[in-house]
């Protein structure tokens, strides 16, 4: 269970089943009735501008966080440049766990500027 889901409680001994009269309060924590709903997740990232160490992170933690949304796919914009960014983000994709597939963007999603990732079933 995710820490995001825990919530403190207070119980008194007699509410715990301790049963010795004491009544002093103890703090716990359990569950919240439904795990806090994840942010919306945008279907692309725009990595234009970055260095490629930053383009690793900022994919790295946005596949995480797309599979975890139930994106099917996810858009990678990296534009076309000297090509550095390109071949950074296939790297990680091509190693990454989640990425089932990825290829070049149609002319309407960005062309060789941009990667079109499929991400795998949860």
């Amino acid at each position: 269970m995710p820490l995001q889901a825990l919530r403190p409680v207070e119980a008194t001994s007699a509410a715990s089943g301790r049963g010795d009269g004491a009544g002093s309060a103890r703090v716990g924590f359990r569950a919240t009735e439904s795990a806090p709903s994840p942010r919306p997740i945008a279907p692309e990232l725009l990595l234009l501008g970055r260095t490629t160490d930053e383009a690793r992170d900022e994919t790295e933690k946005y596949l995480d966080d797309a599979f975890l949304a139930g994106l099917a796919t996810v858009r990678l914009v990296h534009g076309k440049g000297s090509g550095a960014l390109r071949k950074a983000v296939r790297d990680l994709l091509a190693a990454h766990p989640l990425v089932e597939s990825f290829r070049d963007g149609e002319p309407a999603e960005g062309g060789a500027g941009a990667t079109v990732a499929a991400l795998k079933d949860s």
